[in-house]
């Protein structure tokens, strides 16, 4: 994979970064950004597995290897960059952070409301500023997006946010298909993302309802497989239980409707992302593809329509992950601004709360359904009302 170097020039010191677990996420996106970012040195990476660091390449800044995130040391780390698997990210994330070391944590960073005042708790006794991985709203096409709602669309009415993959469950068979371990299935993972984009275009508001729906159609299909992660291949593999498709219905403080849709597979024979924003004054629809996925059509898109015209807005062409080096220029500026702090934790709040209702809207919906399908079953004589026996 060919990574893009900033245009940016380090604007201060490099920051001496940490790299904190060494799986895909590490590997395959931050790693290599970071090591040629001209604002950032690695100066170590934590990893309990030290078959892992074999497959790290040291470079010019003599990167340190280390087992435990308690070998990190205050004086020479300004950044720990969390990338460990998902039902570790606030525990290690707060035990960064309570060492005064400020934290960018990957997304999911959470798993459910508890852990985000676990996290809120950590950053205030550290004194440290946690950010998160928020690398959907740094495409160039998503920013323009904004401008177009911002200019165009009067007051918003309603927007239609989804990522729906035709093959790409990551990791099948292993942790990140495991309930225990990954908090919950394409929700956590895409639809983390698609609410990521919500929050600059409808501000900090919540959200008065929310209801939602998920399905396990492919999940334990290993055809369905994001088999460009280049995953190792699970021998003894339990089968996944988390969903692979999750749909939801929210409506803002403010009246504002937003439906999502997370898929990891499908029937589709592209991986595409599509946002869709109507306004009093017209619409706009973005189509593109998240993520790295190479089975995607070419560019992106973006219409705007207005009493019937449709017109197409000009877009840069991007490379394929642009939108995480974006993201690594604006962290030094974001590490030093003293308001960032707390900030990322607010928004955190907002869309793990949302995400927990859709859960539990899902599992009712799943309960109702089971209690439906028993009672189709149950003998018509055991569905006799009491007058019925005594006619």
């Amino acid at each position: 994979m060919n990574t893009p170097v900033s245009a940016l020039g380090p604007a201060r010191d490099p920051v001496r970064t940490s790299v904190v677990g060494l799986g895909w996420a590490a590997k395959s996106i931050w790693l290599p950004r970071l090591r040629q970012h001209p604002s950032f040195a690695v100066s170590s990476v934590v990893d309990p597995n030290t078959a892992a660091h074999a497959e790290i390449a040291q470079d010019r800044t003599g990167t340190r290897l280390l087992t435990d995130v308690a070998e990190l040391d205050r004086s020479n780390t300004d950044l720990a960059v969390v990338a460990v698997p998902n039902h570790l990210h606030s525990t290690v994330a707060s035990r960064i952070l309570r060492m005064g070391i400020p934290v960018f944590l990957e997304k999911p960073v959470c798993l459910n409301s508890a852990e985000a005042e676990q996290l809120a708790a950590a950053e205030q006794a550290g004194g440290a500023t946690l950010l998160a991985g928020s690398a959907a709203r740094y495409r160039s096409d998503v920013r323009m997006l904004r401008q177009v709602i911002t200019e165009d669309l009067g007051e918003l009415r309603h927007i239609e946010l989804s990522w729906v993959r035709a093959r790409g469950v990551p990791d099948a068979g292993g942790w990140f298909t495991q309930r225990q371990f990954a908090g919950g299935g394409a929700l956590v993972d895409l639809g983390w993302h698609l609410l990521d984009t919500v929050g600059p275009i409808i501000g900090p508001v919540g959200f008065d309802q929310a209801v939602g729906t998920v399905s396990d159609d492919f999940v334990n299909d290993r055809t369905s497989a994001a088999a460009w992660r280049e995953d190792a291949p699970k021998q003894d593999a339990s089968d996944g239980d988390v969903e692979d498709t999750a749909r939801g219905f929210l409506i803002t403080e403010d009246g504002v409707s937003v439906a999502i849709r997370a898929s990891w597979a499908s029937h589709e024979p592209y991986d595409v992302t599509r946002i869709r924003v109507d306004g009093s004054h017209g619409s706009a629809t973005l189509t593109c593809t998240f993520g790295f996925s190479p089975n995607r059509r070419k560019g992106s898109q973006l219409v705007r329509v207005r009493d019937g015209v449709e017109i197409d807005v000009p877009l840069p062409e991007e490379e394929i992950g642009a939108e995480y080096l974006q993201q690594l220029d604006e962290l030094p500026t974001l590490l030093a601004d003293p308001a960032s702090q707390g900030r990322t934790v607010d928004e955190v709040r907002r869309t793990i709360a949302v995400i927990e209702r859709i859960y539990r809207s899902a599992r009712r919906a799943r309960i109702g359904a089971r209690s439906t399908r028993a009672a189709r079953t149950v003998p018509h004589s055991t569905l006799l009302t009491t007058e019925d026996h005594h006619a």
